[in-house]
């Protein structure tokens, strides 16, 4: 489980494509300080297992339906990622609970820049719709994130300057493609409400 508090942006240092996986290695120093082989690290929202790790560099193997399900398949050396070690029990829970389970992927459609915050609007699949709500909560590309406006067309969120600074969502453009994972407790909520 994570948090969806970015810990460090981290750099793709190489995509090694395998069958119909690939093998990503990263480059997070703070994340791999402590890394071992099986632990899990998110990378853009999406949980991946550690299977080697050297110098400040982490390696991970990536299934074809995670390639084809989120934006990892579009990854090439050089691009900036989203970093999270899974939460220990003992830590806080400072943003929401994530799982690390990309539900769909989403295009930037816009970005108004103000002058403590950007606000950013996503599309949104109709599949996932039901799960966002206005004030509830999501992650984008693993960013914990409150949801300003949603409608049938999309959402929108604000982003401080520390998020701006600290994620990859500062450096995303028009276009871009993003992971998304809605709200575990809806997709919960609704599986029990249907099952009655």
């Amino acid at each position: 489980m994570f948090t969806g508090i970015i810990e460090e942006k981290g750099e793709v240092v190489a995509v090694e494509q395998d069958g119909g996986g690939a093998r990503l290695s990263v480059r997070g120093p703070l994340v791999t300080s402590d890394a071992r082989h099986g632990d899990s690290i998110a990378v853009n929202g999406v949980c991946l297992t550690v299977v080697e790790t050297a110098d400040d560099v982490f390696g991970v193997d990536v299934m074809r339906e995670t390639l084809e399900r989120s934006s990892l398949g579009a990854l090439t050396p050089g691009a900036a990622v989203n970093l999270e070690r899974a939460v220990r029990a003992d830590q806080r829970l400072g943003g929401h609970i994530v799982q690390g389970h990309v539900d769909g992927t989403a295009v930037l459609l816009s970005r108004a820049p103000g002058d403590n915050w950007d606000d950013l609007r996503f599309s949104l699949p109709g599949t996932l719709s039901r799960y966002v709500a206005e004030k509830g909560s999501i992650a984008i590309d693993g960013i914990s994130l409150t949801v300003t406006t949603v409608d049938d067309d999309g959402f929108g969120v604000s982003l401080i300057p520390t998020t701006l600074r600290l994620t990859t969502l500062g450096e995303r453009r028009v276009g871009d493609l993003v992971n998304l994972e809605v709200d575990v407790i809806a997709k919960y909520v609704e599986r029990l409400v249907v099952k009655q």
